[in-house]
């Protein structure tokens, strides 16, 4: 067990995140749809083209004109941001149906009012400016007071100091010629639990309620994070971005992207944190940031409720451009067809980012189908040449882990593989690669658990350029 400082940290626990974040006042939740409007009696015109929509399956357009989009304005109005959301047509609300989350209805989450670190503190009183129409962009982190990460690691670990200690997990060397002149970039993936959905959705049944308050499972996060160090940071479920990892990350060196889901599920639950979304972070001392590109995946040409980053990074040591993506595809069985189609469009947008595989690329996301999903075919037979770098691991390099999710729901038991690294092939090779918690670490109660925050592991690898692969532009 990590062992008290002597003294309960002065920088913690110092102030009440109520009185801090913007978004505390005005707590978001659905509202139930208004009654609609009597429709006006309209003939079809003479050989007028079917709904956009009339190919797909009755089931998955069910109740569609009962749905309403929540009003997010007071979230982004509170952060004097103008809505990164559209109001939806019927055809693009097919994508929030299947997370069985109904607007109107809202479940309550624990008080888990949330206090701060000192050192974060001062970088809650600013409030961002919106950058991009369809994207939230952080204050910039080169006005925030930097921070040692040592003294914030031993701030999680007072908090954490009635804990078990963190799991250990040792990284797997994969090298085969060690003359790399250069330090490999570290990528880290993971599907850190929105806060929303882990206390007030998700039914965890034999993780204790102790285990999910916010004010310490935040600190088990960032412990994991601050342990491997990861240069770029992939994350998913993000609903505390703002309050939390912006700040905190950005005074450690990172700069930051967030873009929310349309229709986050979090907005269903009482005393929620605003929308959850994906978030992408790199060191500002190691990469330029040459472009970014904020992706709102489309499925049989609709609008879906999942998103996806990609952005082009300069490596400042080699000169060298590379692609970094991040995305969270749609949840639940009987979506694989709608899987593969936000996979087919992530790969086209990513065919045009990279210019046709002439830029290196590297994925991370929860793309929550197993290896047997059309939609990781699709990636392992892309014309982008990739990889999945997990494979390594395995004795014949050919198999993915047996899982990178493991959860006991009011359903029953679930283990699966749903968590990628993807890398091009041709122009990246995988140095190394932390190796995953065992059913022993794990425990019988299975994810999450007083031991580890989220139902997802966390997955780093280690890259480095291949040294016959010219500057690529």
């Amino acid at each position: 067990m990590y062992q008290s400082p002597s003294r309960f940290c002065s920088a913690l626990l110092q102030r009440d995140v109520s009185g801090l974040c913007c978004a505390s006042s005005s707590r978001l939740r659905r509202q139930p749809p208004s009654p609609p409007a009597p429709p006006r009696a309209r003939a079809p015109e003479a050989g007028a083209p079917p709904p956009p929509h009339a190919h797909l399956a009755a089931p998955e357009l069910a109740s569609a004109s009962s749905r309403t989009e929540p009003d997010l304005a007071p979230w982004f109005k509170a952060r004097d941001m103008s809505p990164a959301v559209s109001t939806c047509s019927q055809e693009e609300e097919l994508a929030v149906f299947g997370e069985g989350r109904l607007p109107g209805r809202a479940c309550p989450m624990g008080n888990g009012t949330s206090r701060l670190y000192g050192a974060i503190a001062k970088t809650l009183n600013g409030s961002a400016a919106p950058q991009h129409p369809e994207c939230l962009v952080p204050p910039d982190s080169e006005q925030l007071d930097p921070i040692d990460p040592k003294e914030l690691l031993e701030e999680c670990r007072a908090v954490l100091h009635t804990r078990p200690p963190r799991f250990q997990r040792d990284f797997v060397d994969l090298r085969t010629d060690s003359t790399s002149s250069h330090p490999p970039i570290r990528v880290m993936q993971w599907n850190i639990l929105a806060q929303a959905l882990g206390e007030g959705k998700d039914n965890f049944v034999q993780c204790p309620v102790e285990a999910l308050k916010w004010e310490e499972r935040k600190c088990l996060i960032l412990e994991e994070i601050l342990a491997y160090q990861p240069d770029i940071l992939c994350l998913q479920e993000v609903d505390h971005y703002f309050d939390t990892f912006q700040p905190l990350l950005g005074r450690l060196g990172y700069q930051g992207t967030f873009f929310p889901k349309p229709w986050s599920p979090c907005l269903d639950v009482e005393h929620n944190n605003g929308p959850d979304g994906c978030a992408l972070f790199s060191l500002q001392n190691r990469f330029k940031l040459v472009n970014s590109t904020n992706i709102r995946l489309t499925a049989m040409t609709l609008k879906t409720n999942q998103v996806a980053i990609a952005q082009t990074l300069q490596c400042k040591e080699t000169g060298r451009l590379f692609c970094i993506a991040v995305t969270h595809l749609k949840a639940r069985t009987g979506w694989e067809r709608f899987r593969s189609a936000q996979g087919c469009d992530l790969l086209q947008n990513l065919q045009n980012i990279t210019q046709g595989a002439k830029i290196p690329l590297i994925v991370c996301g929860d793309f929550n189908a197993e290896p047997t999903e059309e939609v990781y075919k699709h990636f392992a037979s892309s014309s982008l040449n990739l990889n999945s770098a997990y494979k390594v691991l395995s004795a014949d390099g050919q198999s993915e882990p047996p899982y990178t999710t493991w959860k006991i729901r009011t359903s029953g038991e679930c283990r699966h593989t749903l968590d990628y690294i993807w890398y091009s092939k041709h122009a990246l090779n995988v140095q190394s690669a932390l190796g995953l918690l065992t059913e022993e670490q794990i425990g019988p109660n299975r994810l999450p658990s007083f031991n580890y925050p989220s139902d997802h592991l966390s997955l780093v690898c280690d890259f480095s350029f291949s040294e016959d692969q010219g500057q690529l532009v």
